[in-house]
């Protein structure tokens, strides 16, 4: 669905900013975390360890350029269990991927939105999908993006031309933990930011991008903590492919 695949890209972008200019830049020294390491060192060791991680609780907020804001608050493992809820545009979106199947449950605006292409269909489907929880097709595009956490680790460490000049900051703290945080300027004017872990693991706390067209930020956390969606009641579940078919009859 639109809606679900904009909320997605617009809070991997977020996170692709920060991580991907994460290389190159000051050194450490002294009586410090990451001592004598570079900010590449550091960004690469904190990319490796989100990657490994077996699951992370994700919350984040994103400016579109045309205003609107999206928001997204979803818990990932690596087999690709989700459960969270996306709001962008007035509307709401719940969403569940359970025995590799992805199901939706969104107000009636968000589905107006998503089927806004199809104005008949969004008139007559929108009622009958609101606060249903809607199974949608395996080969459905959303489900590679909120709900696939190695893909989404992997997005932000693709552009691996961008590595370069981040600059090593103080330490702070992020949801009470410490954090080293490592900033850069953006070619658009930008501040980004990403905040690592100092304590255990080097998983990645927060990015944040600062100025710009697409202002937020995104915090990481939970790591390795279940995730454990149940699969909705079959009285408020709709098949969106058996309900299509109809339609078209």
């Amino acid at each position: 669905m639109r809606t679900l695949k904009v909320a997605t890209a617009v809070a991997t972008a977020s996170v692709s900013l920060a991580l991907l200019t994460g290389c190159g830049g000051d050194s450490g020294g002294g009586d410090k975390p990451f001592d004598g390491q570079s900010a590449d060192d550091i960004a690469a060791k904190a990319v490796e360890a989100t990657r490994q991680a077996k699951s992370m609780h994700v919350t984040g907020d994103n400016r579109l350029e045309n205003g609107s804001t999206v928001t997204i608050d979803v818990s990932v493992d690596q087999e690709k269990n989700c459960q969270g809820t996306i709001r962008t545009g007035g509307s709401q979106a719940d969403v569940r991927h359970t025995d590799a199947t992805l199901y939706l449950r969104g107000d009636e605006q968000y589905w107006r939105n998503a089927l806004k292409q199809q104005p008949d269909a969004a008139r007559k489907m929108a009622p009958k999908l609101q606060d249903k929880w809607v199974k949608m097709p395996a080969n459905d595009a959303a489900t590679a993006g909120v709900c696939d956490k190695q893909g989404l680790i992997a997005a932000m460490d693709e552009d691996k031309s961008e590595r370069r000049g981040m600059k090593r900051g103080d330490t702070t703290e992020v949801d009470g933990k410490e954090a080293l945080k490592l900033t850069k300027k953006g070619s658009a004017g930008e501040t980004l930011a990403l905040y690592v872990a100092t304590e255990g693991e080097p998983y990645i706390l927060k990015t944040t991008t600062e100025g710009g067209k697409n202002p937020g930020s995104v915090t990481f956390s939970d790591y390795g903590k279940p995730v454990n969606p149940e699969q909705p009641p079959a009285d408020q579940t709709v098949d969106m492919k058996e309900l299509a078919g109809k339609q078209r009859a």
